[in-house]
């Protein structure tokens, strides 16, 4: 099943069915150009995965750490399919990175790794927007990846069967594809993840867990569109534009 939020023409936001050209709620169906799609979720926060993929970890002149790198986006990082992102003026690089993100479905704290798919509700797309420039330069990587709309989330929310264990993930700028992988070459599987983040942090219903990006990031420029498309999912759109 895919769900989506959406703000429809009264400026209600609400939860419905999404059916590719449109989406509907209670007894009434919308055209796509007539509502707002939202992200997927409104998050307390988003619990950040990094060098989970040793090709992104190797092109970083890194390695697969000895457990999950973990890192904070918060609210403010939120942005929705469709959007136009506005990204940090006077910077020299700011990477796209497509990544599998994971939406917390009910408050999870100490959860084994067995029982962590319970506390899934799905999974969407999202790209971790990173200021290349400032992340270089501070270890806390707030200005590096914290920034405003650093975390364009959607289209839907895809229920954990509608995605499969080897799903493909892939990220196109301007119909040019720059990363493609799947996602059974995470190093750390989203049980383990969901494991290791809750022996430390409670996540609430809403909450997001950003998987990690495999190699190929690069940077964007002004007027660029990206996509990012998970198999089951779908594909996530959203414009670029910097002052």
């Amino acid at each position: 099943m895919h769900t989506v939020r959406f703000r429809d023409p009264a400026g209600s936001i609400r939860t419905g069915e999404w059916h590719g050209d449109s989406v509907s709620f209670a007894d009434e169906t919308y055209d796509l150009d007539a509502v707002d799609v939202l992200a997927p979720s409104d998050p307390t926060k988003i619990v950040c995965i990094g060098r989970n993929y040793a090709d992104h970890a190797a092109e970083m002149d890194n390695e697969i750490p000895d457990r999950p790198l973990l890192f904070l986006k918060p609210p403010n990082a939120v942005a929705g399919h469709g959007d136009t992102v506005t990204l940090p003026a006077g910077k020299e690089r700011i990477d796209h990175e497509a990544e599998m993100a994971v939406v917390v479905g009910e408050q999870a704290r100490n959860v084994d790794a067995d029982d962590a798919m319970e506390y899934v509700a799905g999974f969407t797309c999202l790209n971790d927007l990173s200021n290349r420039d400032d992340q270089r330069q501070e270890t806390n990587w707030v200005r590096g990846k914290a920034f405003d709309n650093a975390a364009p989330m959607g289209p839907v929310l895809a229920s954990p069967d509608e995605v499969p264990a080897d799903a493909e993930i892939e990220l196109r700028v301007n119909g040019e594809t720059r990363q493609s992988s799947s996602r059974d070459h995470l190093a750390f599987s989203v049980p383990d993840l969901v494991e290791e983040i809750t022996t430390y942090l409670t996540l609430e219903p809403g909450d997001v867990i950003a998987t990690g990006t495999p190699a190929g990031v690069g940077p964007l420029e002004d007027g660029d569109t990206v996509e990012v498309e998970l198999e089951g999912v779908g594909v996530l759109e959203h414009d670029v534009r910097i002052p």
